[in-house]
């Protein structure tokens, strides 16, 4: 993590309390990481902080985001998640059996993926065919294994918002025919996921399931849904999740794109698009386009 990183909480909207300077004694208040491993001794100490007012903080407007996690062990990505956007995505226009099937998720590494809100996206030389994927986002707050449905929001520590950048050209290998989708190919390159603008602590959402997406490109609505609309809802990812491997704080569940994405009607992100992620609850993920290398 670069030096002059610090890990902060919003206040009233408009203010932002730098965590060393207000809990100096306090080794989880180094980075977002180290707090998120001691989530539920760290959350009532915040929630005390936000308490006093913002007496010893600085404006918002004057301070550089970076992504609120640098960087998640793992950023879980789901495939096909929302009715609409699985139709689309398919050649016969089919939907997903939820009664045959199970969640398909894949990773993207999270070092080199990870941007900032405000951050440029930078389109990669090997891609004329970059998408948008407005996400809600899980962050675990506490290690998870085999746990249930019933108790899988016990782990959760908040929610922010992903755009899961895809290269679309990319997404099948014509010189390895008999392999499926190339999940690396077209998901993992430098930038492939700005996360932010923050993390709200799951305490502060009454019902995620209501929280409502929307995506633009430039000014025009691109996407627009309820969490609610999700095929395999948040416990149920983390189920599946944890009955392979242990989840461990910090690390990010992408809960899926919905309907809106821009391969079915092959219009993709040019230099000089800007590119609105709003998820009501959280906050809003923008970053401008640009040309990469």
């Amino acid at each position: 993590m670069p030096n002059d990183v610090r890990a902060g909480i919003l206040v009233d909207e408009q203010w932002v309390i730098d965590l060393q300077k207000a809990l100096p004694h306090t080794p989880w208040a180094r980075s977002t990481m180290d707090l998120f491993e001691v989530w539920q001794e760290a959350e009532p100490a915040l929630n005390q902080l936000a308490s006093q007012g913002h007496a010893n903080g600085i404006a918002l407007k004057d301070v550089k985001l970076h992504a609120p996690l640098l960087y998640p062990a793992a950023i879980y990505c789901t495939g096909a998640n929302y009715m609409a956007h699985a139709k689309e995505m398919s050649s016969e226009g089919s939907g997903v059996d939820k009664s045959k099937t199970q969640p398909y998720l894949f990773l993207k590494a999270s070092r080199h993926c990870v941007i900032a809100t405000g951050d440029e996206i930078r389109i990669p030389n090997v891609t004329n065919s970059l998408d948008w994927e407005g996400e809600f986002a899980v962050v675990i707050g506490k290690y998870a294994r085999n746990v249930s449905v019933d108790r899988a929001m016990d782990y959760v520590a908040g929610y922010t918002i992903m755009n899961d950048l895809s290269a679309r050209n990319l997404s099948r290998r014509e010189d390895w025919p008999r392999w499926g989708i190339d999940w690396f190919g077209h998901k993992n390159f430098d930038g492939a996921a700005p996360m932010g603008p923050w993390i709200t602590p799951a305490s502060q959402i009454a019902d995620h399931t209501q929280c409502h997406l929307q995506l633009w490109v430039n000014e025009e609505k691109k996407q627009d849904t309820l969490v609610d609309d999700l095929i395999f809802k948040v416990p149920e990812l983390i189920e599946y999740l944890s009955r392979r491997m242990t989840l461990r704080p910090g690390d990010v569940i992408a809960t899926g794109t919905p309907a809106g994405v821009g391969r079915p009607k092959g219009t993709f992100l040019k230099p000089g698009d800007k590119v609105r992620v709003q998820i009501s609850g959280i906050g809003t993920l923008e970053n401008p386009v640009v040309q990469g290398v």
